[in-house]
This record gives C-alpha cells, structure tokens and sequence, in this order.
C-alpha cells in the first residue's frame, strides 16, 4: 500500500513533477518542465485497484472536496462525498486535485517561476481545460492507478471530465457531467471576459505582477468579477424569492449610489469574501481555459464524432433553473452520445436555485449517481 494513503484524509498532499519525462506541453506552445499538483484522497485503494474516482472541482474550488480540513474549513461537497453519500467512501477512494493555473497549492500563476525567482504572474503560459487533465495524469501514474472507476465534475468540472474521457479514453468507465456543456457558449464567453476586464481594469493589478507591490493585489476588480459570476450561478426566480426588492436597511431608498438593497449588500460580501481567497490572476487563466474549451474542435465541430471516440459511459445532470449551462446543452450532450455508440442518461433535475443547485441540493443525483457507480 502506497504510504501517502496512511495520511489524515484533512491534509492537502503536494508532488512536483520534474522528472525528465514529466515535461508538459501545453496546447499554447509553451512547456512547463515541473509542476506542482495538490490533491486529496479519501477512502481505500483496494486490491485491484479498480474502485477510484477522480472528481474534478468547479472555478473557484480547490482539492478540498469533502471533511474538515486542517485549516479549519469544511468540503465544499460534503453532501455528495463521504461515508454513505453518492461517492460513499466506504466503498470507492475518492481523488481531487487543484487544477493547473489554480492558487490552491497546483503550480499557476502566482507559483514561483524558477528562471526569475519571482511569481509568474502573467508570464505563466495560458492553459487549457485538456491541459489541466494532463497535468493530473502523472497523479493517477504517482498513485498507482491506470484504470478509473469514474470521473465526475460539474460546471468547469464537467468539461474537466469530458475532456479526460476523450484524451484517456481507456482509463474509465463512468463519467459524470453536471450543470456543464460541451463548449462555452456566446454569452458565457462575454459574461467571463467582462469580469476580466474588471480585474485588468482594477489600477492594482499591474499587468498581472503584483504579488510584491505594496499596495497589494487588485481586490476592487475581483470582486467586482465574482459579483458578475455569481449572478449567473442563480436563477432569476432564486434572486426574486430570496431579495426581490427588500431595502437593505432602511425605510426608503437613500437617493444615493451606495447600497440600498438587500441584493446589492449580498453581492458585496460575495465579492468581498472571494477576494480574501482566491488569486485575480488565477481568475483570469481558469475563466480562459473555460471559454477555450470545445469538446467537438478535434472532430471539426461534430459532437457526436467526438463522443464516438470515447469507452465511457455517461450520466449528463441538469437543473431546469439553470440559465448559464441549460438543460437543453446537456441534453444535446446525452443525445450525440447516444449517436455515437455510448451508453448515455439525461436526468434533468427540477432545482429552482440555478446553476449552483448542484452544490446543495442532495437528491435525486444522490440515488441516481450511486445506481450508476453500483451498475
């Protein structure tokens, strides 16, 4: 048995990749000759090591997927990975890892450049989703896995998880995509760049070398592009029912342009609260790779031709509020996999919440993801 799997499921674990063979050539031309994963396991590698499920993690998240960590903070899917739950880690050993370009221990942006001595910033190459994938395939290697039991992301994790089951088409058997699609789609695209735009714009940004500057980094524009990701991660119907047009504090409107309602006072401390831990460049390179991502662009656009080249079998999930990632992209998605030969299942999820609805809400996908992980 491999010794790091003896460790306290709570710690973030961390390899560098320097090997000779370990250089990663990226999509944009570039090479990174080492690189850093952090990742974190839970549960058992069994005999065969057949019962491994590797999840991948959404914009903002980080390797810490399910328990309390020795920082303090709790999974951001505890609901969904654990003893019991739908990844039930009694029965599967449960792996996510930090994805490159990230700011949560994987080598990205604001990591030490070794030809410098500095952090990157933005000398760090521009990444890709399939990049991403790759630079989490020597983990597998590292961990003595060749084969998944599945994979599973939602969001830009589900794009993350089409993608391994199109360039690693033999290592799984399972995927699970939800809330996500096949490409990003015009308006997201525009949605991303203009919270860019606001980190860019922020006059602390620097051209992306701020990480030694006094003034420290641009937290006026990342909050301002958090505030803008985060109206599209809920539905309209959620933001009426949870602030319509409830005053913040007082009786009437102030007739000024501070905060006068209880919405714009939520998407401060949205703002607010993302800055103080995730990294403006990193927001940057992640949102990119999102935008770049087309699961069809290596079959000339033909979605089905691309399904037709992986083994997998695929549950799509999709949540009727969702207005970024609709369920009818997800249902083209299962439907150009059907026409491809894979086995492939559509559940859309009745979730007035929006596009986030997959980080709260526990059922049905809690029943329908363990049949499927079972079957």
């Amino acid at each position: 048995m491999y010794p790091h799997f003896a460790l306290t499921l709570q710690r973030t674990l961390y390899h560098t990749f320097d090997a000779p063979g370990d250089a990663l050539v990226l999509d944009g031309g570039r090479t990174l000759s080492s690189h850093t994963v952090a990742y974190q396991t839970w549960g058992q590698l069994d005999e065969t090591r057949s019962n491994a499920i590797l999840i991948f993690h959404a914009l903002s998240g980080d390797s810490h997927v399910s328990g309390q960590h020795e920082d303090g903070r709790s999974g951001w899917w505890n609901m969904m990975v654990g003893p019991g739950c739908a990844f039930d880690t009694d029965r599967y050993f449960i792996i996510c890892a930090n994805v490159l370009g990230g700011c949560k221990g994987s080598t990205g942006p604001s990591s030490h450049n070794p030809e410098t001595g500095r952090p990157y910033g933005t000398d760090f190459p521009v990444v890709t989703i399939d990049d991403m994938v790759r630079a989490q395939r020597p983990l597998l290697r590292l961990l003595g896995i060749e084969k998944l039991h599945a994979v599973n992301g939602a969001s830009m994790g589900g794009m993350l998880a089409l993608a391994f089951t199109q360039l690693y088409p033999e290592m799984t058997e399972r995927a699970i995509i939800m809330a996500s699609a096949a490409a990003n789609h015009a308006q997201a695209i525009a949605w991303n760049k203009i919270g860019r735009r606001a980190i860019m714009n922020d006059p602390h940004w620097l051209g992306g070398h701020y990480y030694d500057s006094p003034d420290g980094p641009p937290r006026r524009g990342l909050a301002v592009a958090r505030m803008i990701g985060h109206v599209t991660y809920i539905s309209e119907g959620a933001m009426d029912r949870k602030f319509g047009r409830s005053l913040q504090a007082a009786d009437k409107e102030s007739f000024s342009f501070g905060v006068d309602y209880a919405v714009e006072s939520y998407l401060a401390y949205q703002g607010k609260s993302f800055h103080e831990r995730f990294d403006a460049n990193s927001y940057l390179y992640i949102t990119r790779a999102i935008d770049y991502f087309d699961f069809a662009a290596k079959t000339k656009g033909d979605l089905t031709a691309a399904f037709a080249q992986t083994r997998a079998r695929y549950r799509f999930f999709s949540y009727d509020a969702d207005w970024l990632y609709s369920p009818e992209r997800n249902e083209a998605m299962a439907q150009a996999a059907l026409a491809g030969g894979r086995e492939a299942v559509h559940h859309r999820v009745h979730a007035p919440l929006g596009h986030d609805a997959f980080l709260v809400q526990k059922e049905p996908q809690t029943e329908l993801i363990s049949e499927f992980l079972q079957k």
